[in-house]
């Protein structure tokens, strides 16, 4: 039998450090309540209509990401971490998504972006078109009558701007539901779709839609990864990348040539330092392209070069808050997804706490009078909090031992790349207190072994404050999400709050 003692993962060890001598006696609980109760009594709905709209979109950031961010978050803070809260977690009114697609019990990030930005649930790895177009149809995605609107193009017919922000490519299947129309989520460059059997000149790619297509040329402000879709494969990019497309095209230099032709100024910037120059008053379009693939995890990335999450929400909020007629902006935070698929369970919750972090800079560079903020998630993952830790336990550590005496973590996934009854070279089971599990390279456990793990079929946490939020509470399909951010923000051709 194996005698299992807590170790230290990288963060203090809380158990037998929280003051339990307060929380201890019921006045302390019944006072918190009762504020609570009062706060929520005075809360007042803004019932009118909203000039802007932000959705932050944390790509697989499931309700259980949310509770461990947030005790994460907490230990950072010098606290047992449960009592924290994520930015968000403050708004007044939250609901619950049903994340399914038309042919999937589990959604993928393609289906779903075309719920909550189309306002129609799609099938599996299709964007902006309905469920009459299966995966991989070229020419059913050329026919029109099978693509749908997103509240991107809703809001740029109604006069306002709008923008994208990402930390993965801006050509990935959740920004691309904004605008483009696509029978493959994988055809991001032109390459792609080659590659599939596909013709580009019938079935554009989603780098192409977006430079030259409607509502894609568009948009204001394009802030994330992906050079690489942009770029032909006979050169290389700024840090010395090669571009994937095989058409010999430069999209980059045919966004900017449509902006000139267009009288428009623009900028295209691949670094921090660029980014930050940015005269947001004096520039009409932005690119910010800051990395040939994905961006880099906030625990990896080279602070010099890479933005941080934060800082492209706040030159996006910049650009966009001069047009006078408002403005709908999308963030994602995509790499917690990333994360989770590869049980990167230190990456994915410190992606989450990235969000949370852009989030706050969003609220305080609005007025929840006139801007609708909902943050929500475009489908779950397996990752669970299970057993009986102590009050304040790190929450990358150990929960408990099993009945064979090996120790267990309080996070785990239910499938994935390192499985749980993993054994060693001379057969025995692995030892996990052996282990350097605070490491961030650190794959969690699983208990059913895949090459990545998968995503996981639980409703979505969302939460929303500002004009018409009180509208996104209850359990709602997640396609309703796109028509009240209409509806507040009088665009797209439902109710609105201009014409009740």
């Amino acid at each position: 039998m194996h005698q299992f003692t807590p170790r230290r993962t990288g963060l203090r060890t809380y158990a037998s450090t929280v003051s339990t001598s307060v929380e201890s006696r019921a006045p302390y609980w019944t006072l918190r309540a009762q504020q609570r109760l009062v706060k929520s009594l005075f809360a007042s709905q803004v019932r009118q209509p909203a000039k802007n709209v932000i959705m932050f979109l944390g790509d697989g950031m499931s309700i259980a990401t949310l509770t461990a961010a947030r005790m994460l978050l907490g230990q950072r803070q010098g606290l047992s971490g449960e009592e924290a809260q994520l930015s968000f977690e403050e708004f007044p009114n939250a609901g619950l998504s049903k994340t399914y697609c038309v042919d999937a019990q589990v959604g993928d990030s393609a289906c779903t972006s075309t719920a909550y930005l189309c306002g129609v649930k799609a099938n599996t790895g299709t964007m902006g078109v309905t469920a009459a177009l299966t995966r991989g149809d070229c020419d059913a995605q050329n026919n029109t009558a099978n693509h749908v609107d997103s509240i991107i193009k809703w809001a740029q017919d109604a006069g306002k701007a709008t923008g994208i922000v990402t930390t993965v490519t801006v050509t990935h299947a959740s920004p691309g539901g904004g605008y483009a129309h696509i029978a493959d989520r994988n055809w991001e460059s032109d390459a792609d779709v080659i590659a599939a059997g596909g013709d580009p000149a019938i079935c554009p790619d989603i780098a192409d839609q977006l430079v030259n297509g409607n509502p894609g040329r568009n948009i204001k402000v394009i802030l994330g990864g992906g050079r690489k879709m942009f770029l032909p494969n006979t050169t290389v990019d700024e840090e010395g990348a090669s571009g994937r497309r095989w058409d010999s095209r430069n999209l980059i230099s045919e966004w900017l040539d449509d902006k000139s032709d267009r009288d428009a100024t623009a900028s295209y910037v691949w670094n921090r330092d660029q980014l930050l120059a940015v005269d947001t008053e004096k520039t009409d379009y932005l690119l910010g392209l800051f990395e040939s693939s994905y961006m880099q995890y906030h625990l990896d990335a080279d602070n010099a070069t890479e933005p941080r999450l934060k800082e492209l929400t706040e030159v996006a909020i910049k650009m966009l808050e001069k047009n006078r007629d408002g403005y709908f902006l999308f963030v994602e935070g995509g790499k917690i997804d990333v994360a989770h698929h590869s049980t990167l369970a230190h990456k994915a919750l410190d992606e989450a706490i990235e969000l949370s972090e852009a989030v706050r800079v969003a609220h305080e560079l609005t007025d929840e009078r006139d801007t609708l903020i909902v943050v929500t998630a475009d489908h779950a993952h397996t990752m669970s909090l299970s057993g009986y830790a102590a009050r304040g336990n790190d929450i990358f550590g150990f929960a408990g031992s099993d009945s064979e005496s090996m120790p267990y973590q309080t996070l785990g996934y239910a499938n994935g790349p390192q499985p749980y009854l993993q054994t060693t070279e001379d057969g025995s089971r692995r030892n996990l207190a052996e282990v350097e599990t605070g490491d961030k390279e650190y794959e969690f456990p699983s208990m059913v072994p895949l090459f990545v793990e998968t995503h996981g079929g639980d409703d979505v946490a969302v939460l929303s404050r500002g004009p018409w939020s009180h509208l996104l509470t209850g359990v709602f399909e997640q396609n309703y999400i796109p028509h009240v951010m209409a509806y507040a923000a009088c665009v797209g051709n439902g109710l609105t709050a201009c014409h009740r």
